[in-house]
């Protein structure tokens, strides 16, 4: 296999293994980095593991058949490409399936070149693809610790959108990283070497507010002793970041309208207005249509900054990147002075994986930061995390968070136990294998990480 995975990666599936063989030997030998599978259900266990930017699949296959895995595959991964392969029988299928969104098919018997030929067309519609190898290389997403599926097709949407200058809003529950995803958008646009401009907009009195974004002239009121350029301005050319918009007050909602729809500012004390030329990305952890409903929110403001909506997973909702994000914080914390300490026990680790998390990736922070300033030994214990864990016991989940907590715990321990016999632990639950599938798809365990 190559190690050169710029190229791309690629999932080959098919249930003729001397075809399959050929296909990823000359893919492999293309500088791709290819994984083969015998069949789908095999490969629907490979995704979240692989994270390929383009499945080749077989059209007629026992069981489940080139289209079922199209359509389960990209519910998993929404903008993954897939490319079909067919006998000349069944191109009418074929053609049928572009229509509903495979990027292409394979006619066989094909030859390499024709297949190098779609293969490297089709892996440009993978926007996670295509930024690997683009002028911003992954400095766009540097911020961002992730490995897991979900934050991969969320990072995919946010590369394209990026190319645009629409408004995006970002929503999501608290301590998420609304910034960091905001500030990738703003490095993977036109605009990335003009100013990024944060406002936390619950922050800034509403007294302020005005003032703070639009400035102010000197002698506008009280305590106005020289010309004050705004945010908005300052943001000229470039991306302003509003956290929170949920929380503007309602009176200053209609002023905000009005620059967004005139796309010129006037300074407090003013009678001038300056033209501006800004990328609105806004965020919030409220439910905003709620807010509509209420009265708490303009209707009118909530089309224009919502053109895109990018929802934020749960840290809860992608536990394979707590690993990640324990071990990036526990190396800033150590930078500050704790260097005795090398890293978390195998216990205390799986107490992080397992844990609920309300307060999201903020919280995971805190956890490491604490643990570490507490930590006398080599490795940080499982008791100096349940300490530090405890302080949020008093806030209690909502019954949907528990249930579905008890639900991925019950599921993750099936599988270890079995080690990884999806027949077998459908059997120990009293669910058939379908069934299980969709429960596993649904808290995104993949059975094949819990083999061996």
């Amino acid at each position: 296999m190559s190690s050169d995975s710029r190229a791309g990666r690629i999932l080959v599936v098919d249930d003729d293994p001397a075809l399959l063989k050929l296909i990823c030997m000359r893919l492999e030998g293309a500088g791709y980095q290819v994984q083969p599978a015998q069949n789908g259900r095999q490969a629907m266990g490979m995704l979240e593991s692989f994270k390929p930017h383009l499945l080749i699949s077989d059209l007629c296959m026992e069981g489940m058949d080139g289209m079922a895995l199209f359509e389960a595959s990209r519910k998993r991964i929404a903008n993954l490409p897939v490319m079909i392969m067919t006998a000349h029988g069944t191109i009418p299928d074929a053609i049928e399936a572009t229509k509903k969104g495979v990027v292409s098919y394979l006619t066989k018997p094909f030859d390499s070149q024709h297949l190098l030929s779609q293969v490297a067309e089709a892996i440009q519609f993978n926007p996670v693809a295509f930024s690997d190898k683009g002028q911003h290389g992954n400095i766009w997403r540097e911020g961002i610790i992730s490995r897991s599926s979900i934050m991969e097709e969320l990072l995919a949407q946010a590369w394209q959108v990026a190319g645009t200058d629409v408004s995006v809003l970002i929503s999501s529950q608290s301590g998420t990283g609304k910034e960091l995803l905001a500030k990738a958008i703003h490095l993977a646009s036109h605009r990335k070497d003009k100013p990024f401009v944060a406002v936390n907009c619950a922050a800034i009195p509403e007294s302020l507010l005005e003032s703070e974004l639009f400035g102010h002239m000197k002698g506008a009121f009280t305590g106005a002793a020289k010309d004050h350029k705004g945010l908005i301005q300052s943001a000229d050319g470039g991306t302003l970041f509003l956290d929170e918009i949920g929380d503007m007050p309602l009176t200053f909602q209609v002023k905000l309208l009005r620059v967004l729809q005139e796309r010129e500012v006037r300074p407090v004390g003013s009678t001038k207005s300056s033209p501006v030329d800004v990328r609105l990305i806004s965020a919030t952890h409220r439910d905003l249509e709620q807010a509509i409903s209420s009265g708490e929110f303009r209707e009118d403001l909530y089309y224009r900054i919502n053109v895109v909506e990018l929802r934020l997973p749960r840290l809860a909702q992608r536990r394979e990147d707590i690993p990640l994000l324990a071990s990036h914080f526990l190396a800033q914390a150590t930078n500050r002075g704790r260097q005795t300490v090398k890293g978390f026990s195998n216990e205390a680790m799986e107490l992080l994986i397992s844990a609920p998390w309300p307060g999201n990736v903020r919280q995971l922070q805190n956890v490491v930061e604490q643990t570490v300033a507490l930590c006398t030994q080599a490795q940080i214990p499982v008791e100096l995390v349940q300490r530090a864990l405890r302080e949020r016991d008093s806030v209690m989940p909502t019954l949907a968070e528990a249930k579905d907590e008890f639900e991925r715990r019950y599921l993750a321990d099936l599988l270890r136990t079995t080690d990884g016999n999806v027949t077998q632990a459908a059997r120990i639950a009293g669910r058939n294998r379908t069934e299980f599938y969709k429960l596993l798809e649904k808290h995104h365990l993949s059975a094949a990480s819990f083999r061996n």
